[in-house]
């Protein structure tokens, strides 16, 4: 009986034998495989799903801080743009201002020396009227006491001096 011959009972029982073993793991152990396989093959399935939401949801986040990084780059923009503007116009009228400024007073200035060209014009008018009066004494030989004519002939000669000047 070697290994080409084999006892047939022995075949027999180790056919039965496989075949119980066979028929108790395919209906016990089988189905708990199969199981557990589904198991973490759904734990794997749902791990990736819930993945994919989650990198959905990042990538939506990412999304919207992109939109508002973009609005507040925008915003800041803006903001410098108009200080820029407010600080051009302030510029402009603290400029407008000074030359306002500067211009009542040179105003000023002028009616204030047009005032002191008057008043020196007219102490010295007085000064000279009687420096001409008190020369005019010394040549005549005599004082000169009528003020009022004096003054006439004084006031003609200031006249004619300023009608030649201007003309």
């Amino acid at each position: 009986m070697g290994p080409l011959k084999p006892n047939l009972i022995e075949l027999i029982v180790g056919l039965i034998t496989f075949s119980v073993v066979f028929a108790a793991l395919a209906k016990v152990l089988l189905p708990r495989i199969n199981k557990t396989l589904a198991e973490r093959e759904e734990a794997t399935t749902g791990r990736l799903e819930r993945a994919e939401t989650v990198q959905r949801e990042a990538q939506h986040v990412r999304t919207e801080y992109q939109a508002e990084l973009s609005a507040a780059r925008h915003e800041a923009s803006q903001i410098r743009q108009a200080a820029h503007e407010e600080g051009l116009a302030l510029l402009a009228a603290v400029r407008s201002e000074g030359q306002r400024a500067r211009e009542d007073m040179v105003a000023a200035a002028a009616v204030q020396l047009e005032a002191d060209r008057v008043i020196a014009e007219a102490e010295l008018r007085e000064h000279v009227l009687g420096l001409a009066t008190e020369l005019a004494g010394r040549i005549v030989g005599e004082p000169l006491t009528d003020a009022d004519r004096a003054r006439a002939v004084a006031d003609a000669f200031f006249a004619e001096a300023e009608a030649d000047t201007k003309g």
